[in-house]
């Protein structure tokens, strides 16, 4: 993922979106409590006890490994070298090749030392900033800015870092001022009578602009404390075993809950941060709040009591401390005190609830083309409720889907596993045995131990017609899986990225908290992620940094650029194992033909084409990182790239012939539902511009399927004996 990274910061105005968050990527929950070095010490030692024992294959904690994290962490806080400066990391270096040692020990004086450091630094960042709103910046002059932080060195100086803020909050006011310009151009275009704004008044608006979305970014790093901090060191160090290995502390750990699950109690409303308040952004369909209809987008809670006890005042706490206070079991009543839009002051009751957020789950739709009928369904990730295997999971809504668009009378199925990340890995066995008769799956294999064959034990099979799995980059784990079980069955044909993201590896999430006695702690630790298998395909080859070869390639913008595990830098080795005893199906008798004429016409065809170009484009131009402040140079160095990627504007305006409806059984929920109905619109609104999609039905429609018996009840497909 190094090199996405890059990519971005190689285009200025994707790096003016990041850098304002790039010196806490791994720091999520702003608080404020107090310090405590011991419970730390005690942490740190917990979690590398874990690792040595369960971890796969156990990193030595070794000079290497000391140096390894040290630059971690280094980069972690400060990847765009806007606050540490040369002398502060000669200092540091004093402790590169120490840190392993002071992991025996539990010393952390080096955290100690850097996070001091940070502290002041941020501190003098903001009066640097601050101080650059006093006068216009001078555009005449030519001055140019590294916008790669890979390429440049650490300031040498307090001034060189003043010069180096200088030059970001100019670029960024640049930036604003020249598409400010257009939009001026644009109105007096319309209007002849519109009074175009002066240059002075266009700089000063974009410059001021520039300093209150620093001063949005450093209200919010000004909520961290010490504990949010030692979590990046923590995962400095627990990702030199692996890139899946992670530290959760126990707010972290209940929203991977979530996001695993895709439910939480609560009332169903997401809140953000707007200055010192909290603000109602959106109702999710289907919650209390939604039901109750009082409250609304853009209320500001300034209160919040439970049941009937006292109101506490919320106006100035950190966004997840307001969060904690109005989520709550399913049953318990929350008074939220909020400020309407029009400024009047209501007190609104909500009875906490379960709140299934829609986004995480399967969903389908039929597709239509030349008259006939397909069906396609996509699942953002292979989720599962942890805690309840009653509750639904993915595996439960696939199958449900499935046999909604059987009902349907669908010809053929979509698998859309694009950007899928993965999940759980029993529920990737289930949903594979939905399409293949009995059998294995996957095999897992633990450091030092024999493989364990996962297999569908079912004979059922709930489809057994015409399959297409969609894949890409992003696809991961679990979507891996899938796709090399059907593939390696020859159940179906996968299409997509030339390879899927290399992720070869299981890991399981460990609860710190079963260690109480044997640390001697009365506090809770959060969770530890750690990779404790590696997963083969019932061939005996291995996803691990080689991913799914696609049957047929697509074109994607990252078709030139290295994505995936193999750009990780401590990812697990490829290997393999003995083939499991699997049977493969007699499901595509045209298979050849099949794919052969898919890569024709993906090869042919114009929007494939310009995507292709796109790609090529965005590799060329990787490595150009110098952007000029000149005004005049700066436009011509936009209007060039403008120039160059005008054609690439028609891949969004692509249109296929795709006829998408919805499924019966969503009919009356899109009747009462806006905020669904409008999802629905959105999604298929996206299918209707998706080439991919176009494509995968056409491989559907060609494919011929001796076993499939349209309408019918499934029923085994033949098998050959695969030796």
């Amino acid at each position: 993922m190094d090199t996405i990274w890059t990519f971005m910061k190689k285009n200025y105005k994707l790096l003016l979106l990041i850098v304002a968050v790039s010196a806490v990527l791994w720091s999520f929950k702003p608080k404020f409590k107090t310090e405590d070095p011991e419970k730390d010490r005690i942490l740190l030692d917990a979690i590398v006890s874990v690792l040595e024992v369960y971890h796969y294959n156990p990193a030595t904690i070794n000079d290497n490994f000391s140096k390894n994290v040290f630059e971690n962490f280094i980069d972690a806080l400060d990847p765009s070298k806007r606050f540490f400066i040369e002398s502060d990391i000669r200092e540091f270096k004093n402790f590169e090749y120490e840190i392993d040692d002071m992991i025996q020990a539990r010393n952390l004086s080096f955290f100690n030392l850097v996070y001091e450091r940070l502290q002041k630094r941020m501190n003098e960042a903001k009066v640097i900033y601050r101080a650059l709103n006093d006068k216009p910046f001078n555009f005449n002059l030519d001055e140019s800015i590294n916008i790669d932080s890979d390429k440049i060195e650490f300031s040498k100086n307090y001034n060189e870092l003043k010069n180096r803020w200088r030059l970001q909050i100019k670029l960024s006011t640049l930036a604003s001022i020249v598409d400010k310009e257009k939009l001026e151009d644009e109105k007096k275009a319309k209007d002849p009578n519109y009074v175009v704004k002066p240059f002075d008044q266009l700089e000063k608006e974009s410059r001021e602009a520039a300093i209150k979305n620093l001063d949005d970014y450093f209200d919010f790093v000004s909520d961290l404390d010490r504990e949010d901090w030692f979590e990046v060191y923590l995962n400095s160090i627990v990702t030199q075993f692996d890139p899946h290995t992670f530290y959760f502390a126990p707010e972290e750990k209940e929203k991977f809950d979530i996001s695993m699950s895709g439910k939480l109690e609560g009332i169903g409303a997401r809140l953000q941060k707007k200055n010192d308040n909290t603000e109602i952004s959106e109702l999710i369909s289907g919650g209390p709040a939604w039901k109750n209809k009082e409250l609304e987008p853009g209320d500001i809670v300034l209160k919040v009591a439970q049941g009937n006890g006292e109101p506490v005042d919320v106006v100035g706490m950190r966004l997840d401390d307001v969060v904690k206070k109005i989520k709550g079991p399913k049953g318990t009543e929350v008074r939220l005190t909020v400020k309407k839009t029009d400024g009047t002051i209501k007190v609104i009751r909500l009875v906490r609830d379960i709140v299934e957020i829609e986004e995480t789950y399967a969903k389908s739709s039929i597709i239509e083309k030349n008259g006939r009928k397909f069906g396609l369904i996509h699942l953002p990730k292979f989720y599962i409720d942890f805690e309840n295997d009653d509750n639904r999971d993915a595996a439960k809504d696939v199958e449900a889907e499935v046999l909604k668009l059987k009902k349907a009378g669908v010809e053929g199925i979509v698998m859309d596993l694009r950007d899928n990340g993965g999940g759980s890995l029993k529920t990737v066995v289930d949903i594979t045995g939905l399409f293949i008769d009995q059998g294995p799956v996957v095999q897992v294999k633990s450091s030092g131990h024999k493989k364990d064959v996962l297999s569908d034990h079912n004979n059922k099979v709930q489809w057994n017609g015409p399959l297409v799995v969609l894949q890409n980059n992003f696809s991961a784990s679990a979507s891996e899986i899938f796709a090399a079980a059907i593939q390696d069955y020859k159940r179906g044909i996968i299409l997509g990225s030339k390879q899927s993201f290399g992720k070869g590896t299981v890991q399981n999430v460990f609860d710190l908290n079963q260690l109480k006695t044997k640390f001697n702690f009365n506090f809770n630790m959060g969770a530890l992620k750690t990779t404790t298998q590696k997963f083969y395909r019932v061939n005996g080859g291995s996803t691990q940094l080689e991913g799914v070869t696609s049957d047929v390639v697509f074109p994607d913008r990252y078709t030139y650029i290295k994505i995936g595990e193999r750009d990780e830098k401590k990812a697990l080795q490829w290997d393999k194992i003995d083939p499991a005893n699997y049977q493969e199906t007699n499901s595509i008798s045209n298979f050849a033909s099949v794919v052969a004429n898919s890569q024709k016409r993906v090869i042919e065809n114009p929007q494939f084409k310009l995507i292709d170009q796109n790609a090529k484009w965005i590799n060329d131009r990787k490595d150009e990182s110098t952007v000029s402040l000149k005004m005049d140079k700066f436009i011509t160095e936009q209007k060039n790239i403008e120039e160059a990627t005008k054609k690439f504007k028609e891949i969004t305006k692509y249109k296929n012939s795709l006829n998408i409806n919805h499924l019966a059984d969503e009919n009356e929920l899109i009747k009462k539902d806006p905020n669904f109905a409008q999802k629905r619109k959105d999604w298929f609104d996206a299918i209707s511009k998706d080439a991919y999609i176009d494509e995968a039905v056409n491989v559907l429609s060609e494919i011929k399927s001796p076993t499939f018996n349209k309408g019918t009840t499934a029923k085994k497909p033949k098998l050959v004996v695969k030796s």
